[in-house]
């Protein structure tokens, strides 16, 4: 069947080899001060994030509204997600237990190339020539659609975001909608470019031709794929189920249709029931997409049985570590609780600035600058923790209540700590602590600089020469002469 479906992407040029592997914070991320002036001076992008800041925020913020108990419903979500935390091993050796009931197999990895290599084993098993993937940041996290085609297996997206970005050789830029930086012009003439068998004629300019084009080709895709691969918003340790929610209905086809089934998750994806797990969805869909619930919740447990119509012939779970479990007891063990919504980005001036693509991460924003040094190493994205102005909307909006600045500010900390953060900033902070700790050297020290920071003709200051990094890009305020405290004393007095 294979040989019968025209290809309808290609994702390498075999004259140059595969291309890269996704940016998965293995030294991308050490780019973030020059990938951020890019997306700065990017205009297309700069257009597509203003279109974004008032749609997801917006959708986001009336959802909420409209569910009066929804911080009651947090309150126990982190309480669920944290319970599991403090006893996680035995939920998982529960969900083995219960996955292995149902015929399904567990695979323990310890890191991405040992994922990597499992999947590889489980598709060349069957002969696999054809994947098709449902949507999975553990997909992205371990490369592998890289790794697929670099060993002759050809990848399909079929998230209709994904399925976008893998044409334009791009990587997300947002954890719920990964092609928000692409215009709808942008669509069609990706879609043009590789779609070729076509009619180069035909008309693309509304969404609904694009997505019948889309779904016309990833249909022939779903029919041929020999293994389907999906990520997992929840493992149920009850059950030996995982659930995978989707607007589109995807993962439902990616999951039943193919001999294989292979489940993608971190291990900290684990709930204990299923009742639990429904408790979460009702702030997930709200805070991701501002629905009150996702169009599909699509629950797997097991391979196809003698009774059953269609599904898989096999079910794999593939339990990625890769660094959490070096989280737990830590101070960031919070960080954990996220359920991936990615409230945090919407509502992040950061993130709103720049997009997603500068972090040089799979996972963007606020809950990435956290998360990407813990699992890929602080020296390899010291730069994240700073991309923030500490606003603490990133935690407000959290349905999961992580406490967000908190943590950048620990990162910032651990970067002081280990002298990854320039000289200049190090010996300043340094400077600044002594002085807070001689109050009155401090006090004829602020005086002295509000005096001379004082330019009451405009107001602002161009050129500071120990702030070059801010007046480089925008004016300074200029003081008004007084300090804080001489201000105090004089209204009191």
């Amino acid at each position: 069947m294979e040989a019968s479906v025209p290809p309808i992407v290609t994702l390498s040029d075999p004259t140059q080899g595969p291309r890269s592997p996704s940016a998965v914070g293995h030294g991308a991320s050490r780019q973030f001060k020059h990938n951020a002036d890019l997306a700065l001076h990017d205009a297309q992008l700069q257009v597509a994030l203003e279109e974004m800041r008032g749609a997801f925020k917006g959708r986001n913020d009336r959802a909420r509204q409209g569910l009066p108990e929804f911080m009651a419903i947090s309150d126990r979500a982190k309480a669920i997600k944290q319970h599991v935390l403090a006893n996680l091993d035995y939920y998982l050796e529960r969900f083995e237990t219960r996955v292995k009931a149902a015929g399904g197999q567990v695979h323990w990895c310890n890191d991405a190339a040992e994922a990597r290599d499992t999947v590889l084993a489980i598709c060349r098993s069957v002969g696999a020539r054809s994947v098709t993937k449902g949507k999975t940041m553990v997909g992205e996290e371990i490369a592998i659609n890289h790794h697929l085609e670099a060993n002759g297996i050809l990848p399909v997206e079929t998230d209709l975001g994904e399925y976008i970005i893998q044409l334009r050789g791009e990587t997300p830029s947002h954890i719920i909608a990964p092609a928000i930086h692409v215009s709808k012009e942008g669509v069609a003439d990706t879609f043009r470019a590789h779609h070729k068998d076509l009619d180069p004629q035909r008309p693309l300019t509304e969404i609904t031709s694009m997505l019948a084009e889309a779904r016309g080709k990833l249909r022939a895709r779903f029919l041929a794929a020999d293994v389907g691969i999906t990520g997992a918003n929840f493992l149920i340790a009850e059950t030996g189920s995982s659930v995978i929610v989707t607007n589109e209905g995807n993962g439902d086809l990616t999951q039943t249709l193919p001999k294989i089934h292979i489940v993608l998750a971190g291990i900290e994806k684990v709930v204990p029931t299923l009742e639990d797990a429904t408790t979460i969805f009702r702030v997930l869909a709200r805070s991701a997409t501002g629905q009150e619930m996702s169009v599909y919740t699509t629950v797997s447990t097991g391979p196809r049985r003698a009774t059953d119509l269609d599904g898989p012939g096999q079910y794999h779970v593939i339990l990625l570590d890769n660094g959490r479990s070096g989280v737990l007891g830590t101070e960031f063990e919070d960080m954990l609780r996220c359920i991936r919504c990615g409230a945090c980005m919407d509502h992040c001036p950061v993130y709103h600035a720049i997009g997603g693509h500068a972090y040089g991460s799979v996972y963007p924003g606020p809950i990435g600058s956290v998360l990407t040094p813990a699992l890929f190493g602080l020296d390899q994205s010291k730069d994240l923790p700073n991309a923030s102005t500490l606003c603490g909307r990133c935690e407000s909006v959290c349905p999961m209540q992580i406490p967000l600045p908190k943590m950048l500010r620990l990162w910032r900390e651990r970067s002081f700590e280990r002298h990854l953060a320039p000289a200049r900033e190090r010996w300043g902070i340094k400077a600044w602590a002594w002085l807070a700790r001689h109050p009155r050297t401090y006090r004829w020290v602020m005086a002295a600089a509000a005096r001379l920071l004082r330019r009451p003709a405009t107001g602002r200051i161009r050129h500071l020469p120990l702030g070059k990094a801010w007046t480089g890009t925008r004016d300074f305020p200029a003081a008004s002469g007084r300090t804080f405290l001489e201000q105090w004393r004089r209204r009191r007095a």
